[in-house]
This record gives C-alpha cells, sequence and structure tokens, in this order.
C-alpha cells in the first residue's frame, strides 16, 4: 500500500551508503529521499519535502548534522519529522549532544549493520507512533 509508506530522508555525504541504505529503506514500508550534504537537505525541505524520518550523519562538509539540526530548530523545519543521528562520532558527549538537538535516536554507524539500522528506526518510529495514539 502506497498511502502506508514513510518518508525517509537520509542525508550523508557517503555517497556508497547513501545508495546501500536507500536500497535497504526502499525493500522496506519506505518512500526515500537522499541528500548529499546538510545544505542540499535543508533546501529540499524548505521546497516541500515532509520527511517522517530524517537519517543524519554528523560529520559532512560545509555543515554538519549538529548545525542542520539546530538550524532546523531555529527555522522551525520538520518540526514533525524523527531525527535519528547515524554517525561513526560515537562520544557519549556526541550522543548526549544530538539528543539534545531533538534527535529521537542516536546510531553508530560502525557498530551497527544495515539490517540492525532499519530495525533501530522502525523501533524508534514505532514507540512515537505508539505515544501519538
Amino acid at each position: 500500500m502506497e498511502g502506508d509508506k514513510k518518508k525517509i530522508l537520509i542525508v550523508d555525504d557517503d555517497t556508497f551508503l547513501i545508495d546501500m541504505y536507500a536500497l535497504k529503506f526502499s525493500q522496506g514500508p519506505f518512500e526515500v529521499y537522499t541528500a548529499q550534504s546538510a545544505m542540499e537537505a535543508l533546501e529540499k525541505i524548505k521546497n516541500g519535502l515532509t520527511p517522517n524520518i530524517i537519517l543524519l550523519d554528523i560529520m559532512m562538509p560545509e555543515m554538519d548534522g549538529f548545525e542542520m539540526l539546530e538550524k532546523m530548530i531555529n527555522e522551525k523545519l520538520s518540526l514533525d519529522s524523527l531525527k535519528i543521528i547515524l554517525s561513526n562520532k560515537g562520544q557519549q558527549s556526541d550522543i548526549e549532544h544530538g539528543l539534545q538537538l531533538g534527535a529521537s535516536g542516536y546510531i553508530v554507524k560502525a557498530s551497527s549493520t544495515p539490517a540492525e539500522v532499519i530495525d533501530k528506526v522502525m523501533e524508534i518510529l514505532n514507540k512515537k507512533l505508539a505515544a501519538a495514539r
């Protein structure tokens, strides 16, 4: 059912990872959109893309994921989107910083397989849907 698909925006400067995750998520209940930078992602959102989930990296050129989250808060962009960080920065301080900026979850790339990333995204999404009922 097309109407049940959730829109996910994957933001990462690594094209290999974007392609891999886009393929994996598209095999599930997701309509996948991608951006290779925070600037490109913000542009898509400003132009009307309303993702249910934004899966974003922290380490990106021009603007990192933390700056992107701050900009989204300041400009009131995609307020209802679940923001989930997918990064190799796994320090507790980075995780706390991401959560303080409104991220609903933080997944460390190096310690998660693509299947585990999808499971974790689904778990976070299902928690939000259950809480909304």
